[in-house]
């Protein structure tokens, strides 16, 4: 069976202002640049078919570090790993939120990307990575928000915190009854600090 494992990009100044990112695009600050040459380094012996990435510059960059360390792995950019999209919150933080929308702001029309569409293009992803590599282990690198609702779906009754930390690996196996997650927002390649 087709195996995926998941990395979320390195930190940004953004996700460190606690500012909504969505589409807008955002580069790793140097800690993020360094999870992500981290979270190479881990997964440099193991072996991956192909890595597919989204475009947007912070999961792109994270997965070029990756795919130093991968030589021989192809690597595709795939529009359909974006982000979602978050509408006028994006480059907010949620006080800013707040203080405009107030407490209910997340059950205002403020542009959010609905939710059948995230997953309609999550899941024309999988099924598209099921049918050309069968078999196969297949690295994302992508978005915290898209991949915990990707997960979200691929293991129903996973009872997962889905808040995906900067750089966490999540393998699941694509099953044709069962998928299964080996590995769930695994973050202990940023514990091995130098001392």
């Amino acid at each position: 069976m087709t195996t995926i494992g998941f990395v979320r990009h390195g930190v940004t100044a953004w996700n460190k202002e606690g500012r909504a990112q969505g589409t807008t695009d955002v580069p790793l600050d140097e800690e993020g640049i360094e999870m992500a040459e981290r979270v190479a380094d881990r997964i440099e012996q193991e072996e991956w078919d192909i890595i597919y990435t989204s475009p947007l510059i912070r999961a792109k960059r994270t997965a070029e570090i990756i795919a130093e360390k991968q030589p021989e792995t192809d690597f595709v950019v795939d529009k359909r790993l974006g982000e979602i999209g978050g509408g006028i919150i994006e480059g907010t933080t949620e006080g800013e939120r707040v203080a405009k929308w107030g407490f209910g702001w997340r059950k205002l029309e403020l542009g959010f990307e609905p939710e059948e569409v995230i997953i309609a293009r999550g899941m024309s992803f999988i099924e598209d990575v099921k049918q050309a590599h069968p078999g196969k282990r297949i690295l994302v690198v992508s978005h915290g928000g898209f991949i915990g609702r990707l997960i979200k779906v691929l293991v129903p009754n996973g009872e997962f915190d889905l808040d995906i930390g900067n750089t966490a690996l999540t393998v699941i196996e694509l099953k044709d009854t069962k998928n299964l997650c080996h590995l769930f927002n695994c973050m202990k390649h940023l514990e091995m600090r130098e001392v």
